[in-house]
């Protein structure tokens, strides 16, 4: 049973582990996405969500506690200049882990992790609407407006197709050409 059990060791001792998040949090500020194992990957989105979270708010406290954690001044800055904009509107789940496959040399269990907001491909919010069958209110009041105006040229129409018309030829079942 994990009672009690709330951090993943990832098989380091905890100065190691926290250096470890610090520069694969780093990294995933500066490009966006990062191939890791899926274990370091889910530590890591334990360790940048809150951290992110914070960046929200730009106050010199949320500054320094991120600094804290991330020890990059490059990647504070980029993160409270850019990233929190983006995901200012989102209430949480700023990263996404998608599984690669194992990785050749031992077999681990390859993931990519990569903030959300920054993928091209998943956009999912400039999807156009589907447009309805049905016509609606403002349809009638289209047809209202245009109807006297097909009525003016339906009545010169018939006038003006009178005096135009040629003789026209028509094809029989035969296909031979009869003149009318």
């Amino acid at each position: 049973m994990r009672h009690g059990k709330k951090v993943m060791h990832l098989g380091r001792k905890t100065a190691h582990r926290k250096s470890m998040l610090s520069n694969m949090a780093c990294s995933l500020i500066e490009h966006k996405r990062i191939n890791t194992t899926v274990t370091k990957a889910k530590a890591l989105k334990q360790f940048i969500e809150p951290i992110i979270t914070k960046a929200k708010s730009d106050t010199t406290h949320n500054r320094r506690l991120a600094f804290s954690s991330l020890r990059d001044k490059n990647a504070v800055s980029e993160l409270f200049r850019d990233i929190a904009v983006k995901v200012g509107d989102r209430p949480g789940g700023y990263t996404r882990i998608i599984k690669l496959g194992n990785r050749l040399g031992d077999n681990a269990d390859m993931a990519m992790i990569e903030l959300v907001d920054f993928n091209e491909v998943y956009k999912v919010d400039e999807k156009e609407k589907k447009k309805t069958r049905r016509r609606g209110g403002k349809a009638k009041a289209k047809v209202e407006e245009v109807a006297p105006a097909e009525e003016v040229v339906e009545q010169e129409a018939p006038q003006a197709a009178a005096e135009e018309a040629p003789e026209t030829e028509t094809k029989n079942e035969e296909g031979t050409e009869d003149a009318k």
